[in-house]
């Protein structure tokens, strides 16, 4: 097993015990006015006409965390098809679509903190065990990695429909509310937030 072969909820209780919940996870947003260089490169991504998961990765999803990680350099980069190994025998290794970690100038991948998961078939929902099983195997990685009491934050997204999702200790709390990319601003202060609460603070 690995994490694209987690589909639904019930296979996340039964294999690590954990009932995600629903939450409200953003009480206040600050929006953030997206660069001239974002607004234009999503203006373009209407171009990609295709239902390809990557086209649509790289045509939407990639800008905006490239958008994200040039807001904070010196504190962040990330990883596209990276694979993060946490353990083999829980089903807790494979490809992660997009990964958040904090810089530390190696190449290596390092105590990575937010998993962004492509959604398949323009259904949100089949994202979320997927994106639950990778945050469980991005926490017991970094605990290996001698990185511990860390909120590991995910996403679920089609490009145009935003799920975020967060670790905390042993629960799974899924945001109540879906951003929507006519609001990038929204979608970037969150994920700014994120970094903040995680990186900065």
């Amino acid at each position: 097993m690995a994490y694209s072969n987690f589909k639904t909820a019930k296979q996340i209780v039964k294999h690590f015990g954990i009932t995600p919940k629903y939450k409200k996870l953003f009480d206040k947003i600050k929006r953030i006015e997206p660069s001239e260089w974002l607004k234009t490169s999503l203006s373009y991504s209407s171009l990609a006409r295709s239902n390809n998961e990557k086209t649509k990765s790289e045509a939407i999803v990639q800008p905006i965390i490239i958008e994200l990680v040039k807001r904070n350099e010196n504190f962040i980069t990330y990883y596209s098809g990276i694979d993060i190994v946490a353990d083999i025998d829980k089903g807790l290794n494979g490809e992660c679509d997009f990964v958040i970690s904090k810089d530390t100038g190696n190449l290596d991948i390092n105590t990575p903190i937010f998993q962004i998961v492509e959604a398949k078939n323009h259904d949100i929902n089949i994202g979320i065990a997927q994106c639950c099983s990778q945050m469980i195997g991005t926490k017991i990685y970094n605990e290996k990695e001698g990185v511990s009491k860390i909120i590991i934050y995910g996403c679920v997204t089609t490009g145009n429909n935003w799920l975020f999702m967060k670790l905390v200790e042993d629960e799974i709390f899924i945001d109540k509310q879906i951003y929507y990319l006519n609001e990038v601003d929204k979608i970037i202060g969150i994920l700014q937030t994120v970094i903040d609460n995680i990186i900065k603070n």
